[in-house]
């Protein structure tokens, strides 16, 4: 097992929804983690270090001088072993628009957007982050850490509308075995979770969202309701410290299978 208690981690989008569990999760494991989140979460990050010892660092994951900074803060906390990229974005466009025109066909500017963040933001962060492992001291099985991205079932069963998501999360889960070889001279693990439907700050709150989240739950298999985010970091951590899980794209969605919408 990866030894994370007195470790530092890193976690991307750490602020809310999957990241801020994974935050939590990490914490109590007795690591020191640095949020890496937009400069606009400041207050939301702020809350959560009240209860787990680390930092917050401003970053967007696709600049890569601040994503260093994060990087550096962490090693002064302790040895880098965890990162968790959870930051990214969605987006909903029809590849063509109803009229018949090229103007209303999807805006190739946000397709590049969400490909940038999504795709170019986690693997920015792995091989920057991954270089700050490999300096590590190797325990009894040579490992020096371990990484863990975010994909989307989308993924594998984008819905109509999803073509910048599902290439971007598509994007996540074909690089992770790729990153897998490539850093295991070092002694550095990659895994990826693709998850369902989970209750994040995305679809908002009060009682039109509860009702909205309650017809999506509907649709998975069982258990028929929206994943926890307290779930998605359980499997964090196991894909984290569990040594032998690598080169792994892992689902958690209920057994749910995504139709065209």
């Amino acid at each position: 097992m990866l030894e994370i208690n007195g470790a530092s981690a890193l976690v991307t989008g750490g602020a809310s929804g999957l990241g801020e569990a994974s935050v939590r999760a990490l914490g109590a494991r007795g690591a020191k983690v640095v949020i890496m989140d937009l400069e606009h979460q400041a207050d939301k990050a702020a809350k959560i270090l009240e209860d787990v010892d680390g930092a917050f660092m401003p970053t967007d994951v696709t600049d890569t001088d601040q994503v260093i900074a994060a990087i550096e803060k962490a090693k002064d906390l302790g040895p880098l072993k965890a990162l968790v990229n959870s930051a990214g974005i969605g987006w909903a466009t029809r590849t063509i628009g109803k009229d018949g025109t090229y103007e209303s066909a999807h805006d190739l500017d946000l397709f590049r957007k969400v490909i940038e963040i999504n795709l170019v933001g986690t693997f920015n962060c792995i091989r920057l982050a991954a270089t700050a492992m490999s300096l590590n001291e190797p325990d009894e099985d040579n490992q020096r850490g371990a990484i863990v991205n975010t994909a989307s079932i989308a993924a594998v069963e984008g819905q109509i509308g999803q073509a910048s998501y599902t290439a971007s999360k598509a994007g996540v889960v074909g690089i992770t075995l790729v990153c897998a070889r490539d850093l295991a001279p070092v002694g550095v693990r990659v895994n990826t979770i693709i998850p369902g439907l989970f209750d994040t700050p995305i679809y908002g709150e009060g009682e039109t969202a509860d009702q909205f989240k309650e017809r999506l739950g509907a649709g998975c298999l069982f258990p028929k309701r929206l994943g926890f985010s307290e779930e998605y970091a359980s499997l964090a951590i196991e894909l984290l410290t569990n040594s032998y899980m690598n080169g792994e794209s892992v689902r958690i969605d209920s057994g749910m299978r995504m139709q065209p919408k």
